[in-house]
């Protein structure tokens, strides 16, 4: 830490001033000293013959004078009193500084850091207040976030929720002003309004789903499963909606024993029901859907659910499960949707302690799921995962 030329001068001063007290201390005693023995000739002669029996080093030195003795050992104890009085001065003037860097910061400047070092507990106590002030901008950064995304919630709820009321109530208007020619008119806008309002239903229930499993502390009705079993009937149950698209799909395992795990078997499915509605959705021009498991670890299991539709362009790959995000373009594809399938199962696979990521290109994509076998034994998310980046 560097002083200013004001706190050196009064670091000089201190050091002068407190030179001048002591030697004026130490000229008050050496007086009094020389008085009291004068005054007493007995302590006189026990001083004497203490100097001539006391003597120093190989050579014998003697000690003819006490008031050297005394001046020596007086200046040794003035030498530490200016040095402690220094160091103290000083340590006052580094914690004024920390004071003036604190209450720059508070001023609102969140970017700056103490930037000096200083030694001792000081500098612990610097280190603290930096580390202190990161944790502050880290969850004001996060607060920030979080009503950012709560903005967007509301306005791509909004949004999803407005496009199918208006339909709604423009057919429903229609019918009601008995704008309508012929029955088939008056059966086309009811039909119509009845798929919008299914459309709605779903987005909310989507949404009640989403924000429900969003929250850790979801209770999860846990249970033995067989993992490869619960794969299997998922594609038998997909079989004739695939078969309609001209696709196939199958499940299958490597293991030659069950795939056991604990898990909340109707939340799971829903993750598995999502991905395979998702290929079968988007998934134009592919053949095939494959669930595969495997025993990655004793602890750990791997799902992977795979078609071999169009490639995800790489800029969505990081995308992918965000919120309301689509692939496409547009919001009002033939495919529909609330966007809210992917989001909804990386929660519940995040809520069995485990992680999801998808890979894509031109052969196949494949949504990834990695379980634990045991729910109280989380696995760790790849560090490649965390940091978004793209598989």
């Amino acid at each position: 830490m560097k002083l200013t030329t004001r706190e050196k001068s009064a670091l000089f001063m201190e050091g002068v001033v407190t030179v001048i007290l002591l030697l004026m201390l130490n000229l008050a005693l050496l007086v009094l000293i020389v008085q009291t023995i004068e005054s007493n000739p007995g302590l006189r002669d026990g001083i004497f013959i203490i100097k001539r029996s006391v003597v120093l080093g190989p050579h014998h030195y003697q000690l003819w004078s006490w008031e050297n003795l005394f001046i020596g050992l007086m200046m040794i104890a003035d030498a530490m009193v200016v040095w402690w009085r220094l160091i103290r001065r000083y340590r006052q003037m580094q914690l004024h500084h920390i004071i003036e860097e604190l209450h720059y910061i508070a001023n609102g400047h969140f970017d700056h850091r103490i930037p000096f070092r200083v030694s001792g507990d000081v500098q612990r106590v610097v280190d603290s207040v930096n580390a202190l002030v990161d944790s502050v901008i880290h969850s004001m950064d996060e607060e920030r976030a979080i009503e950012k995304s709560k903005d967007e919630l509301i306005t791509n709820v909004s949004h999803d929720i407005r496009t199918p009321l208006t339909s709604i109530i423009g057919y429903l208007g229609l019918i009601e002003d008995k704008q309508y020619h012929s029955q088939d008119d008056l059966l086309k806008y009811t039909h119509t309004a009845f798929l919008k309002s299914k459309q709605m239903k779903s987005l909310v229930d989507d949404l009640f789903e989403y924000t429900k499993v969003r929250q850790t502390d979801t209770p999860l009705s846990l249970t033995k499963i067989d993992l490869g079993a619960m794969l299997e009937q998922l594609a038998a149950s997909f079989e004739l909606e695939a078969q309609k698209k001209g696709m196939d799909i199958g499940a299958s395992d490597d293991s030659a024993d069950p795939l056991m795990m604990e898990a909340d078997p109707e939340k799971l499915v829903r993750v598995f029901n999502n991905l395979v509605a998702n290929a079968l959705k988007y998934g134009d021009g592919g053949k095939h859907i494959n669930l595969v498991a495997k025993r990655v670890s004793p602890g750990e299991l791997e799902v992977r659910v795979t078609n071999d539709g169009p490639k995800i362009p790489k800029a969505s790959l990081a995308l992918i499960f965000e919120r309301f995000y689509r692939v496409e373009e547009s919001r009002s594809k033939e495919t529909g949707g609330t966007g809210l399938g992917l989001a909804i199962a990386q929660s519940i696979v995040a809520l069995h302690g485990g992680y999801i990521y998808v890979e894509s290109d031109d052969a196949l994509t494949s949504f990834v799921i990695h379980l634990p076998v045991q729910h109280d034994h989380p696995l760790t998310v790849p560090q490649r995962l965390k940091t978004g980046t793209p598989q």
